[in-house]
């Protein structure tokens, strides 16, 4: 026969032998779209308007404006949105802290006092039992021996999930970057939509001062002067939504600031002059793309945590051993403390659920979410890599359509001057070179509007990228 010792020692054998973390150890799976060579190269979009150069943390200061700087360095500082993150992320950690405490011991102490009596009748008899003084108090502690890595997995998951809200931080400071530069560059194009299209009013309202002196000296129908008027109106109708523009973006930098609309900063109306980049725009390469967008690091980050749940819900198939030790007093008070009330127990602990279906089936359902994960995370790459060429193809082409308006700007510029010069001599007449003057503004206007475009493209582009953190 086997002895009891030999079984003991066999039993003990086997504990230790699997005495490791169950489940799948993470890595990034290498069929993932992440480890994807086409994923991690050049993009095809930018090779005419953009560098391999990396794109720095703070690319808003590529635009060399010293108030879009501070603009976004107070959206940064003061953003409602970006305080919810943080605060979210002080949850997180403190949900990881709470999750490290199942590693260690587990202290109890209690302690209670009573005057009982008991029951007569309870205990089937007719006389009134004595009354006493009862107490208990003692003390207990128990530790988890976590054989299995259930506990380690735990902690394995909830440190993923804290890494994904910290990427979620992040993602909220790209976004109130971007915000921030686009508020501020509408609010610049709208001024400096604004100024031209006064220019253009004032040079039809000179060109109607003339037609009028025509008419009245009969070398022009009266007609005329009503075509004129109906310009001037039309060009003063375009200013309403540019100021309205102008304001609602002012808004939106109050409000990114943290501050309500009504504290908008007036001093930034002055602004007339669109954003400019003094080199081409720096993109990397998809491999830099994909290891600085946030919305990537908390999509692989939640794969972990996925990961990590397997080996949870696995280690329930294993019986969990405890360690526990504790000490008291119970009884009477006149016996406090005495040898007959004193009372330890020192022992292991062992619980083992037997519900085998049950356990398998949340197993299955944690692989699921593994692959579903997994899914996710390749479907944000994706994503990420698509917006990024999208940004720089839209943006090739609004630079290439601003370099030729600026091409027919720039000739209407010179037949204004020559026509201006043709004038001063007495070579032509007043209204040509008015009419001069109105090409020259229309395609100052055409350039004004293509700016704009380019702006919102190279923002978008940059918000691709996944710059504004460190």
């Amino acid at each position: 026969m086997v002895s009891a010792r030999a079984v003991a020692a066999v039993a003990i054998s086997v504990l230790l032998a699997a005495c490791a973390e169950v489940g799948p150890d993470y890595k990034v799976p290498p069929q993932a779209l992440v480890n994807a060579p086409v994923a991690q190269g050049t993009f095809i979009s930018g090779a005419t308007v953009a560098s391999d150069d990396a794109l720095p943390d703070h690319w808003w200061r590529l635009y060399n404006d010293p108030v879009l700087d501070r603009l976004v360095d107070n959206a940064l500082a003061n953003n409602v949105d970006l305080k919810a993150a943080e605060a979210n992320l002080e949850r997180s950690d403190a949900l990881l802290a709470l999750a490290h405490t199942a590693r260690e011991p587990s202290v109890a102490i209690g302690a209670s006092t009573s005057y009982t009596q008991q029951s007569a009748q309870a205990v089937l008899s007719h006389v009134q039992p004595p009354r006493h003084e009862i107490y208990d108090m003692g003390v207990s502690i128990s530790y988890d021996l976590d054989l299995f890595g259930g506990i380690r997995r735990g902690i394995e998951a909830t440190a993923a999930d804290r890494d994904a809200v910290v990427a979620a931080r992040d993602l909220v400071r790209v976004n109130v970057a971007a915000q921030t530069a686009r508020a501020y560059s509408d609010l610049c194009n709208a001024g400096n939509q604004i100024d031209i299209v006064q220019q253009q009013i004032a040079v039809q309202e000179r060109r109607l001062a003339l037609t009028r002196e025509l008419i009245a000296n009969g070398r022009a129908p009266a007609f005329s002067q009503d075509q004129q008027r109906g310009e001037i109106e039309s060009s003063r109708a375009q200013l309403a939504p540019l100021e309205a523009g102008r304001m609602n973006a002012a808004f939106r930098l109050a409000t990114l600031m943290g501050e309500p609309p009504a504290n908008y900063d007036k001093a930034l109306l002055a602004c007339h002059t669109p954003l400019q980049l003094k080199a081409p725009l720096p993109t990397g390469d998809g491999r830099a793309l994909l290891s600085r967008r946030p919305d990537i690091r908390a999509a692989e980050r939640h794969l972990a945590a996925a990961t990590a749940d397997i080996g949870v819900e696995t280690a329930a198939l294993y019986p969990d051993i405890k360690i526990g030790a504790s000490i008291g007093s119970t009884g009477a008070a006149t016996s406090f403390l005495s040898p007959l009330t004193n009372r330890f127990a020192v022992g292991p602990m062992v619980s083992w659920d037997l519900h085998r279906s049950a356990i398998r089936d949340r197993i299955a359902a944690a692989r699921a979410q593994s692959r579903a994960s997994l899914a996710h995370f390749d479907s944000t790459v994706l994503a990420a890599l698509r917006e990024t060429e999208t940004s720089l193809d839209n943006y090739a082409s609004a630079l290439a359509r601003l370099e030729r308006l600026q091409s027919a700007r720039d000739e209407a510029r010179e037949v204004d001057a020559r026509t201006n010069e043709l004038w001063r001599g007495g070579k032509v007449g007043g209204l040509a070179a008015l009419d001069a003057q109105r090409t020259r503004l229309a395609a100052e206007s055409a350039v004004a509007l293509a700016q704009a475009d380019v702006n919102n493209d190279q923002i978008a582009t940059f918000l691709a990228l996944g710059g504004g953190w460190q």
